[in-house]
This record gives C-alpha cells, sequence and structure tokens, in this order.
C-alpha cells in the first residue's frame, strides 16, 4: 500500500467521521466512485484498480455490503507482478466464498501459480485455496498440490502450505485424495525432519485416519516416533519449543490420531507408547505461568483420553485419577474446571472409580466455588460417581446444597437429586424423606414426575403408606409450604390418612381442618386433587361424623357453581356419591397398584442431561474433521406405556376422578393397571430440542389404535446380516409429517435413530441430521451420501465413521433451490453393529413448500395479479377427483399447513377458498403464487382448482403438489388436518367441468 495516498486520505476521512451517518455517506460516495471508475476501463490502470480493490476490502472490513468489483479483484490473480498479485488474492479469500461464480473463472490461473517456479505465487496460491477453496479446486487442484507437497526441491514453506491446502480439499471432497496411492505418501511425511511440515502433515493425517483408519495403519509406529522424538526432546529447534515443551501442537495431534486407530497390537510399539505417556503424566505438573500450563495442559488431557482409548492398566489409570485429583484441589479456577471435566469422563473406565471416590470430599467442595462453571461440573461429577455405598452423603450434600444454589441450577440439581435417590436408596422410607425434603426446598423447581413418581412407589408398597402418610402429615404443620407439597400430602392423606386414626392429629375432621386452611392459597389446577381428599376423607369416616359431613357438603356446595369445568364436575359428583351410602365406598374404593416399569424420571434424564459420558463424547467430536459434533448422550427406551384401554361402558365416576393430577380418564377396573401417573403425563420427549434426538420409542398402537405400518421396503441390506433389524414406526408417515414441519424424527430402528431439525430462508435451506447410537456398542463404518435432485444444490458435512455408545452426532445439511421441482433429495446411509450392517434410503423433507413464504392479500392486491395471468402456462385449472372428503376449515388448515395462506372474504361463494403465497428459488427469484379451490357442497371428493403464477414450470409442480396433498393426505399430518368423523363416501360420478361452472361461485369467473 505504499505510495497510495488516495487510499490513506479515505482510511482518514473514516476515521475523522464524527458518526456513524457521516461514515455511511463517506462510504456511499466512495463506492459510487469505485463504480465510476470500473465502468470506464480505458483509464483504469493497474495502479488505480489496485488502489480501488484496497478501498473495497476496507469497506468490506467495516462491515458495508460490496456487491460489485469482484470480477476486479479476480482479474488481478492473473497480474504478472507481484503487488497486483498480492492485492488480488487477498481480496478475493476476503470477498468471495467457495461457491461464488467468479473463482471458477480463476482455477486456471491458480493452478499456473501452483505448479510454477515462483514459490511466493505458489504460497500464494495455496493460501487462497486453503482459506475458500471448494469442491471445484478440489477436483481440479489435488494432484498438483500432492505433488507439492511430497516434492524434495520445494521449500519447508511451500509444503507447510500444500499440506494444509490439501487438509481443506480433502475435507471439500474425499474423493480428492486416492487412498491406494497416498497411503505410503503419508508414512514417508511422518519421517519429516522439519517440524513445521511435520506439524502440517500430521494435521492432514487426523483428517484421514478419522475417515478410513484401515487404509493407514501403517502410520501408526510412526506416530508413536513422532511422540518419542518429541518426549525426549531430541532434534527439536528452539523456534518449536514453548515455554521448554517440545511443540505442544505436534504432540496433542499425533495423540489425538492416535486415538483413530484400533488398541495397539504390537508389544514393542505399545511399550513405547506407554513409556512416553508415562513421562507425560509424570512431567506434568501446576506452574505459576499460565502459557506453560495452557500448553502442558493441553498435552496432557490430549495424553488422559488415549490412555481411555487404549484401555491402559490399572495402575496408569490410578495414576491419571491422582494426578486430575492434585489439579482439583489448586486455586486457579480453570484448572480446577479442567480436572472436574477430565475426571468425569475417567468415570467411563469401570476400574477406576473406587479410586476416583476417595476424592469425593474434595469434590464436594467443589460444589460450594463462586464458579457456577466449576459447580456444574462437580454436580456432573458426584452424579456419575453416586452408587450405592455413597448415595447417602452425596444426597445430602445435594439437599444441603440445594438451599442456596442458583435458580438456574435447581431444577437441574432436584431432577438428579430424586433419580439417585431412586435408583440407590437403601430403604424406601429414606426416598419418601429425601423426596419430600426435596419438595420443601426447591418446590418451584420440581417437576410433577417427581411426585408422581414417589406417589407411584407409595401406592405400590403397603409397608411404607403409613410411615409416608404420617411424614405428610408433618409437612402440613409447617406455616408455608409449596404447593407442590399441597398436591402430594392432598392425595398420600386420601389415599392412606385413614392408617393414622389413631395417632393424635389424625383423625379424619382434624385432617380436613389442616388441608382446608391451605386451600385459599392454591391454584385451580391442585383444588380437584383437595375435592378428592375430602371425598375420601369423608368415605373413610365410619360410622359418619355429621360435623365433617357438613363441612365438607359444603365445600361441594361452594364449588358447584364455579366456572372451571374440572372442579365444578367433581363437586356435583362427589356431593351426589356422597348421599349414596355404603355404595360411596364402593365408588372411591383404593387406587390399584402401578405396573412395574422403567421410571420417567430416567426417561427424562436420558433426554436432558450432561453427565460423564456426554464430556468424553465431546472431546472425541472435537477430534473430527468435520462440522459433526456429538452432543449428547440418548439412550434407548426399554419399551413404551401400554396404552390406556378404554372401556365400551362407562364406568364408575371413582375411576374417573381419583387421579393424582385432577384430570380425568376412564380406566377398565378388569385391565392390567398401567402407570396412570406417566400416562397422564404423556411422553417425555415427543420431540426433542434443538440440537437432541429424541430415542422415545412408541408402541405398536397409533393414534387411532390402528396399528402402524411398518415400511420394511425402507432397508436395504448392504452385506451378510446376522440378524433381521426392524424399522421402528412408519417411514413414509414420518417424512410426510417432516414435509409440515421443521423437527422430528425422520428414522429409528433399534439401533439407530435420525432426526432433523430445519430452518427456511428464500430459497435457501439448513438441515441438521441428528444420527444417535441408542445401543451400547458404537455404531462403525457409518456413512452418509447425499443424492440430491437436479433442481437443488445440497451439502453434507461429513459424519464420522463411529458413533460412540448412547452418543449423538449432528451433521449440518446445506440447501440451495435452484429451480421449481417436486423431485426429492435420498440420503443413502449405512452403518454396522458388529456383525450387523444396515443401510437406507430415505427421503429428505426439502420439497416444494419448504420454499413458499405465507403471503395474505386483500382484494385490491389479489386481483389485479389474478387478472394479468391470461391462461396456460401461466394459469392452469383442473377437475380433482378422489380427493379425501374434508371440512372446508380443515381444507383451509391443510393449506396453512404448507405455507399457502388462505386469504377469507375474497370469493363470494362460502364453499371456495382463495389463497396466495411467495415461492423462492435462485432462478425464479421471490415469484407470487395464487390459487382458488372451488368445492362441490355435494359431494367433497371432487373440486376444481386453479393456479398462477408467473413462471410455467413453478405453475405446473405447485398445482400438482396441493393436488397430491388433498388426494393423498399422509397418516402423519392429522395433528395438522383433524380426519373426517365418518369413514369417507364411495366416490361419486362427478359432474363435467361445464356442470362445475353454473355453481355460484361463477359469479367471478371475470375476475378469478
Amino acid at each position: 500500500m505504499t505510495g497510495m495516498r488516495g487510499l490513506s486520505v479515505f482510511i482518514s476521512d473514516i476515521r475523522n467521521c464524527q458518526n456513524k451517518e457521516a461514515e455511511r455517506l463517506r462510504v456511499d460516495k466512495e463506492l459510487g466512485n469505485i463504480r465510476t471508475c470500473f465502468k470506464n476501463e480505458k483509464v483504469l490502470t493497474p495502479y488505480k484498480k489496485k488502489k480501488y480493490v484496497w478501498k473495497m476490502l476496507y469497506i468490506h472490513m467495516l462491515g458495508y455490503d460490496v456487491d460489485f468489483g469482484h470480477m476486479e479483484a479476480v482479474s488481478l490473480i492473473s497480474a504478472p507482478k507481484y503487488p497486483e498479485k498480492q492485492v488480488g488474492y487477498i481480496v478475493t479469500s476476503c470477498l468471495l466464498n467457495e461457491n461464488h461464480d467468479f473463482l471458477k473463472l480463476a482455477i486456471n490461473t491458480v493452478r499456473n501459480d501452483i505448479i510454477g517456479r515462483n514459490e511466493t505465487f505458489q504460497c500464494l496460491a495455496l493460501t487462497l485455496v486453503g482459506n475458500i477453496g471448494g469442491r471445484d479446486f478440489a477436483e481440479s487442484l489435488a494432484p498438483d498440490v500432492q505433488k507439492l507437497l511430497i516434492s524434495s526441491s520445494c521449500r519447508p514453506l511451500v509444503r507447510k502450505k500444500a499440506a494444509l491446502c490439501l487438509l481443506r480439499l480433502f475435507r471439500k471432497n474425499p474423493d480428492a485424495i486416492n487412498v491406494d496411492g497416498w497411503a505410503d505418501r503419508m508414512t514417508q511425511l511422518l519421517d519429516e525432519r522439519d517440524l513445521g511440515v511435520l506439524t502440517s502433515s500430521t494435521s492432514l493425517l487426523v483428517a484421514l485416519v478419522s475417515n478410513n483408519h484401515e487404509a493407514y495403519s501403517s502410520c501408526l509406529p510412526k506416530c508413536v516416533k513422532i511422540l518419542e522424538r518429541l518426549a525426549r526432546n531430541q532434534d527439536v529447534p528452539q523456534e518449536y519449543t514453548y515455554y521448554g515443551i517440545p511443540s505442544p501442537w505436534l504432540q496433542v495431534k499425533a495423540m489425538r490420531a492416535l486415538q483413530y486407530f484400533p488398541t495397539i497390537e504390537d508389544p514393542s510399539t505399545r511399550k513405547s507408547l506407554f513409556e512416553v505417556l508415562q513421562r507425560i503424566l509424570m512431567g506434568t505438573d501446576v506452574v505459576k505461568n499460565v502459557n506453560k500450563n495452557n500448553a502442558s495442559h493441553a498435552v496432557l488431557f490430549e495424553a488422559l483420553s488415549l490412555v481411555i482409548h487404549l484401555d491402559a492398566e490399572k495402575e496408569m489409570m490410578s495414576q491419571c485419577v491422582a494426578l486430575l485429583g492434585k489439579f482439583i484441589s489448586v486455586r486457579e479456577p480453570n484448572i480446577r474446571y479442567l480436572g472436574l471435566e477430565n475426571m468425569t469422563r475417567m468415570l467411563m473406565v469401570t476400574d477406576v472409580q473406587d479410586v476416583i471416590k476417595k476424592h469425593q470430599s474434595q469434590i464436594i467442595t467443589s460444589l460450594k466455588d463462586p464458579d457456577i462453571s466449576i459447580r456444574r461440573r462437580a454436580l456432573d461429577l458426584l452424579y456419575g460417581m453416586c452408587d450405592v455405598s455413597n448415595a447417602k452423603d452425596i444426597v445430602e450434600e445435594l439437599l444441603q446444597y440445594l438451599s442456596t444454589a442458583e435458580f438456574s441450577m435447581r431444577e437441574e440439581l432436584s431432577l438428579k437429586a430424586a433419580i439417585l435417590a431412586e435408583k440407590f436408596a437403601p430403604d424406601l422410607s429414606w426416598y419418601v424423606d429425601v423426596i419430600l425434603q426435596l419438595i420443601d426446598k426447591a418446590g418451584d423447581f420440581v417437576s410433577d414426575d417427581i411426585w408422581f413418581r414417589v406417589v407411584q412407589f407409595v401406592t405400590n408398597n403397603e409397608d411404607l403408606q403409613p410411615y409416608a402418610a404420617s411424614k405428610a402429615r408433618e409437612y402440613l404443620d409447617k406455616i408455608a409450604i409449596h404447593e407442590t407439597m399441597v398436591k402430594v400430602s392432598a392425595y398420600i392423606l386420601g389415599e392412606y390418612g385413614h392408617l393414622l386414626a389413631r395417632q393424635p392429629g389424625c383423625s379424619a375432621s382434624e385432617l380436613f381442618s389442616i388441608l382446608h386452611e391451605k386451600l385459599p392459597t392454591v391454584s385451580t389446577p391442585t383444588i380437584p386433587i383437595l375435592l378428592s381428599t375430602y371425598a375420601k376423607l369423608l368415605m373413610h369416616t365410619q360410622p359418619r361424623d355429621p360435623e365433617l359431613e357438613k363441612k365438607v357438603w359444603a365445600v361441594f356446595k361452594k364449588y358447584e357453581s364455579c366456572i372451571d369445568v374440572e372442579i365444578q364436575q367433581r363437586a356435583v359428583e362427589y356431593f351426589e356419591l356422597s348421599k349414596k351410602g355404603a355404595a360411596f365406598m364402593d365408588v372411591l374404593a383404593e387406587m390399584p397398584k402401578f405396573p412395574e416399569r422403567q421410571s420417567s424420571l430416567i426417561k427424562k434424564a436420558e433426554v436432558v442431561e450432561d453427565t460423564a459420558d456426554q464430556s468424553a463424547i465431546k472431546l472425541r467430536a472435537q477430534q473430527q474433521p468435520s462440522n459433526a459434533l456429538v452432543l449428547a448422550d440418548p439412550q434407548p427406551v426399554s419399551g413404551a406405556p401400554p396404552p390406556l384401554k378404554i372401556p365400551s361402558e362407562p364406568q364408575s365416576v371413582a375411576r374417573t376422578i381419583s387421579q393424582p393430577n385432577g384430570t380425568s380418564s376412564n380406566i377398565d377396573p378388569q385391565a392390567p393397571s398401567p402407570d396412570l401417573l406417566s400416562d397422564l403425563l404423556g411422553p417425555l420427549a415427543i420431540e426433542a430440542p434443538p440440537g437432541v434426538v429424541s430415542t422415545e420409542q412408541h408402541g405398536p398402537t397409533g393414534t387411532e389404535g390402528v396399528p402402524d405400518e411398518v415400511d420394511g421396503s425402507a432397508i436395504v441390506p448392504v452385506g451378510e446380516q446376522t440378524n433381521n433389524v426392524e424399522v421402528i414406526g412408519n417411514i413414509a408417515e414420518r417424512f410426510h409429517a417432516l414435509c409440515l414441519k421443521d423437527s422430528g424424527v425422520l428414522y429409528e430402528d433399534p439401533y439407530i435413530q435420525i432426526g432433523i431439525k430445519a430452518e427456511w430462508r428464500g430459497h435457501h435451506g439448513r438441515l441438521v441430521l441428528f444420527l444417535g447410537n441408542k445401543s451400547t456398542n458404537p455404531l462403525t463404518s457409518v456413512q452418509a451420501l447425499i443424492l440430491p435432485p437436479a433442481h437443488l444444490k445440497l451439502e453434507l458435512s461429513p459424519v464420522p465413521d463411529t458413533i460412540p455408545p448412547r452418543a449423538q452426532v449432528q451433521s449440518p445439511l446445506e440447501v440451495m433451490n435452484i429451480r421449481p421441482s417436486r423431485d426429492v433429495a435420498v440420503l443413502d446411509f449405512s452403518y454396522k453393529l458388529g456383525t450387523i450392517v444396515v443401510g437406507a434410503k430415505l427421503r429428505i423433507p426439502a420439497v416444494l413448500n419448504k420454499f413458499l413464504q405465507p403471503l395474505q392479500l386483500t382484494s385490491e392486491e389479489f386481483f389485479p395479479q389474478w387478472r394479468a395471468l391470461s391462461g396456460p402456462p401461466l394459469k392452469l385449472q383442473e377437475v380433482v377427483r378422489g380427493v379425501r372428503p374434508l371440512a372446508l376449515p380443515e381444507m383451509a388448515n391443510l393449506f396453512n399447513s404448507f405455507r399457502v395462506t388462505i386469504c377469507p372474504g375474497l370469493d363470494p361463494n362460502p364453499n371456495n377458498l382463495v389463497a396466495s403465497t411467495t415461492f423462492y428459488s435462485e432462478t425464479t427469484g421471490a415469484m407470487l403464487c395464487l390459487a382458488r379451490i372451488e368445492t362441490d357442497p355435494a359431494d367433497r371428493t371432487q373440486l376444481r382448482m386453479t393456479v398462477g403464477s408467473g413462471d410455467p414450470t413453478l405453475t405446473f409442480e405447485l398445482k400438482e403438489f396441493i393436488k397430491e396433498q388433498l388426494i393423498a393426505i399422509p397418516m402423519g399430518s392429522r395433528a395438522l388436518v383433524p380426519a373426517a368423523a365418518a369413514p369417507p363416501p364411495p366416490v361419486a360420478q362427478p359432474p363435467s367441468p361445464a356442470a362445475l361452472a353454473d355453481d355460484p361461485g361463477a359469479m367471478l369467473a371475470g375476475l378469478l
């Protein structure tokens, strides 16, 4: 930039602007001047072009859009002199992305610079490709970059850049490197003496072995030799020694590459590696210098991961835990955090859990640390290390901490304390004590699942019922108790309060009085539970207490006119039932036992918890070269709850009203008693939150009680299978449901679940595929390939070759719509579990309606646009027969669900619908689409549809898409489009189009 006075003046002017508006005006003025100069090519000298391109880059760095001059920047790349070429490369790298069309024009020039003899030009070209190179560059330049990397005549500087450039090209197109011919070359590169080239080559190796470790098995001993060389500080230049540590970056990369190989079998190699790891463990300590700590700890924690991966001897594992124990006791918070996090990962090793327990007191101390991130890691570690031997101590510490914990942690803390109490309770009375203390100390943060679960335990254990009733009675003596405590106490005392009749202060009348004192303080959902308790207390009082009966009846009479239907119904029915005498006891019989099954709390924790396994999985994810990221620890649910059995005859009101959460449900008393509390809650994770895939398995019965059809044709065997793998759920229904919503499950079998979350903006879309391993074994040889149709441009980030047990992987998928079409992209994926090899081809819900944007028009806006569409091919009309009969509001809901907005009031015929939307694609831009649906009230199985837009292809594709939706509404869309109350009648012979034209809607024929 030397001598560019105009550029210096412009920068000074920008810095001297007093406000943002003045700066914007100065930038606009300069952009106008640059645009004018670019148009006048006669006076545009190389010097001026260089100066203006520098100004464009500066303006871009200020945050302003620079949407012109890209061609001028790219053209500078082909300049013969270094100053102009340098500007071209730098500005092109900053202004353009890998998909920009102008970059294709520069491929030949870039290649000429790479294969040329000028090392400076080679470095510029390699830097450009390494930063913004895409698939086009990978296909054209990969062989030339490979030659540079292995060339003995090139300087290390060039070879370093070539290795990083090749890494970029491999990530964009793995086929750019031929495994057969490159594995031996990669082994030779690891013998490089120059540490710069060796570090860059090791980065490339990490990406290669993550994709196919078997082909590069010869590199394994080379990585061990690199670690030996660095550990002994042999031939390590001073410039690669960081605070006395020989090239920590290279050590980390070499150990990360080793973690992709299976356990080392060669005894000598294994011995050498363990000696290096032992040296790292023994030589790492906490010092005062922060920079040295950062470097040494990076090496140490990568070594810990490698120790876990190699399944080292127990002595070395114990040494690792002891070292981490020192870390969690130092004053530096960052080191304590790292120590707790890595100790949590060590929980994966079963042999060292007893060693970790020796540090329990120090971990509990960390639970009171001022730093919330350290407290969270301590909570995770305590949760993961808890078992029968230390459950009492840990749960008591969590309860004590609950009183002072931040609100942001209390819900998670309550859930984990409840789960630990349930899993490791020495006796059930202790479990009841813990849950009641939990509700008392953190009522606002205790979910209904927790008190539902304690009710289940009390109901199923007769010996526990008197104790639970007694503890509930004690808590009611407190002046102020949480509403959740009122719920659980009311339910338990209503069912089992009569067992305390001989204790002082526990008569039915006294229990009623103390519970009734809480009534004014509770919210509406709790009142039905109290009314049920009053009725139970009255029923258990034998002989009848006239005074209690009078008080209870007064409450029932008070709520007979309540605006809440649930409260009103209970009050009226209880009042009438209480007059039935002996029949009252039969109706309000004690609740039956709940069936034994997996706790709903544990199911919930499987979705939301962040525990020991997740930390290890996160570390593993950081080793992936793609955007795939291991996020969570979903575990397969052992079985879905049995559906509630609905009897054909109405049952007694007792079975309708004796449920703890105050809702109504008819239960067959002869049927096996289901888990009412869990069923009333519904599935805990019908849809997973952003970034998580639910592993909830649905039972064999669908929404309507009809067995779900399993689409077995979606499974395509790709090898020998020892077991049959059945798909869970209907793949076609899952796809159709995702066509109308942006998140959900796409595919599921006993071992894997694939979910999708999507965002759409204009003609661009971003989907994230969540691949969840539901099994306790790793899924290997995982492959995912997108087969795109011609009208879509898709780019899927590679997924890792292995998904760890009970882990979840994210893989982003970028979508760009080129033109209108109903063709669908296909995901071709496969995986291997032991000897089972499974493959499937699944449709991706990147369908036409995803590129529609709802738009509601007024009559002034609609009719001029409609008239402008004169006829075919811009406006098409068709009589559609065999339509599933839908009421008009349901049809309107269907149109709205696929983003075609109904415009009410535009058609005077109430049986017709008028709709509008905007379609986005790269070729059409934002294109307005209009539609009119004329229905026949006498026969809902036919209609006439007219669709118009400014593009013939779009008109046809949209018409056919709407037609498909109307004829075959998928079962998965029931939530959006209610099914007809009666079965569809037989399709009648439809009238001719001429007859349809005579209907009242034809009065708009001149306009519509």
